[in-house]
């Protein structure tokens, strides 16, 4: 891609370029906002060949959607496999044209959607397979909560980037920025450095905490069903 890049040349296909130009196009003005015009517009193509292609813009953005999750999930796999943080949007950034793919969501997550709620749905499975192959190569601990510690991590996450404008305000770090930049990276750390200490070293006595285990989950007489299986 950086060879055709640079002479000139874009290899993708014309429906690649167009699914590509709606994920900028849709980062920088929202669903509501981007016109097809402007996504074929970005894309060098006809309205025409949009519509050709996806049919309608309801399902040009699913397609953006499905795209984006198996992006996330490809390199979020390679990223357990070599040791990586748990932050899903770690693999976002390390992926080709990933900054684009993160403004997106920052964009689409709050929208309520059918088709956001589809991507969460698949995040969070996908996630609970990372979180499970890390329990099984020793990085992660066991947990008897797999699916929900999968969403909590991924609502934590990417909760923090639909908030990126305070993150911003905060702490002075951009999630959405290129960490292959030293400045960048450097003001990163006042976001990533107390996430990776909770992760790593927790946050409560673990006496405190094991009696707010208790209190939520008393036991079978509960009637709940809610407790570790």
């Amino acid at each position: 891609m950086a060879e055709a890049v640079a002479s000139g040349r874009d290899d993708r296909t014309a429906k690649a370029r167009i699914r590509d130009s709606a994920i900028a196009t849709f980062a920088a003005h929202g669903v509501e906002g981007a016109s097809v015009r402007l996504v074929a517009e970005g894309a060098g193509v006809s309205p025409a060949l949009v519509i050709h292609h996806f049919g309608s813009k309801e399902a040009l953005r699913r397609a953006c959607d499905v795209h984006v999750a198996a992006v996330i999930r490809e390199q979020k796999r390679e990223a357990i496999a070599a040791g990586a943080g748990l932050d899903p949007l770690a693999a976002l950034r390390g992926a080709a044209g990933g900054l684009p793919l993160l403004r997106y969501l920052a964009r689409t997550l709050a929208d309520g959607t059918e088709e956001v709620a589809e991507l969460l749905d698949e995040l969070v499975g996908d996630a609970e397979g990372y979180l499970a192959e890390g329990v099984e190569t020793g990085l992660l601990k066991p947990t008897a909560y797999p699916r929900q510690r999968a969403a909590v991590l991924l609502l934590w996450s990417l909760g923090a980037l639909v908030l990126n404008e305070h993150v911003r305000r905060l702490l002075g770090a951009d999630l959405t920025a290129d960490l292959g930049d030293p400045e960048a990276l450097a003001a990163a750390g006042a976001y990533f450095g107390p996430v990776l200490e909770l992760y790593g070293q927790g946050l409560m006595d673990e006496g405190y905490a094991r009696r707010l285990r208790e209190a939520l989950d008393p036991g079978p007489s509960s009637g709940s069903g809610q407790g570790p299986g």
